[in-house]
């Protein structure tokens, strides 16, 4: 699995799809709609290509998805500018990106410890529960965000290869399960795994909404096994679907065009 996608990676590179116009953007914006859609958004592909290039609502669609689909891509941009920066995790970091996530569909949120704001990217101040699970004290959160800043820091300039994307899903992994806000850590943690692609210049990672179940299943598994590369083995499988969905493209393009009159 592992030589395949790195051959694929070859493949795909060797097209050089940069220099093709508005597929970087085009391609973002795929990333947007298929890390919002798991979150449960009501816009389709087109709705959200339409809205973040022409900004012209899907009707009868939420007002917040559209919100959270221009949110997400505007913390994917800012993620991109920081990344030819070349500026290294930290909490205030973090808690940006997390603000910009959350940036018109947040709010304050009242508890018995206080209040914060997940659109201003505070670190939660409650216990959180999904999916039968709890997710660390409140309390913790910061030593673990300092923990797991302090490891990804460390490797993100010496990281080669297929390390790259093992890092990649690393820090999205214990990024999401940290869960460092009331809201959008899902997003979040999907917008840091492909800070580490920016960084490095490699193609960015799309988790596919379509395979949302195997995504959960394997977040899960991994904690259950206590072993990282079960949710490497799955951020690769991605990829390795994407680069054949994207050489798939390409040898559509190449069968010619036949007009239809």
């Amino acid at each position: 699995m592992w030589n395949k996608v790195q051959l694929l990676r070859k493949k795909y590179l060797a097209l050089n799809l940069s220099e093709v116009i508005d597929y970087e953007k085009f391609s973002m914006i795929s990333i947007v709609y298929n890390s919002t859609k798991i979150e449960g958004c009501s816009l389709s592909e087109s709705d959200t290509k339409v809205l973040l290039q022409n900004d012209i609502t899907a009707k009868g669609k939420p007002l917040t998805d559209h919100l959270m689909v221009k949110d997400h891509f505007a913390a994917l941009l800012f993620l991109k500018q920081e990344a030819t920066k070349k500026r290294k995790l930290s909490i205030d970091f973090v808690k940006e990106i997390g603000g910009l996530v959350m940036k018109n569909t947040g709010g304050e949120v009242n508890t018995m410890s206080g209040t914060f704001d997940t659109s201003s990217g505070d670190i939660r101040l409650a216990q959180v529960y999904v999916d039968k699970k709890y997710f660390p004290d409140f309390k913790k959160v910061e030593p673990l965000l300092n923990s797991l800043i302090e490891s990804a820091n460390a490797k993100i300039d010496t990281v080669s290869g297929n390390d790259i994307l093992k890092l990649s899903a690393d820090v999205h992994y214990n990024l999401v399960n940290i869960h460092p806000f009331g809201d959008g850590n899902g997003r979040a943690a999907r917008l840091f795994m492909n800070y580490i692609q920016f960084y490095h210049n490699e193609p960015l990672i799309k988790i596919f909404t379509e395979d949302r179940a195997e995504y959960i299943d394997a977040l899960n598994e991994t904690e259950d096994k206590e072993n990282p590369e079960v949710f490497q083995n799955f951020v690769c499988q991605q990829h390795i679907k994407f680069y054949e969905n994207e050489l798939e493209k390409i040898k559509n393009k190449d069968r010619g065009f036949n007009l239809m009159l």
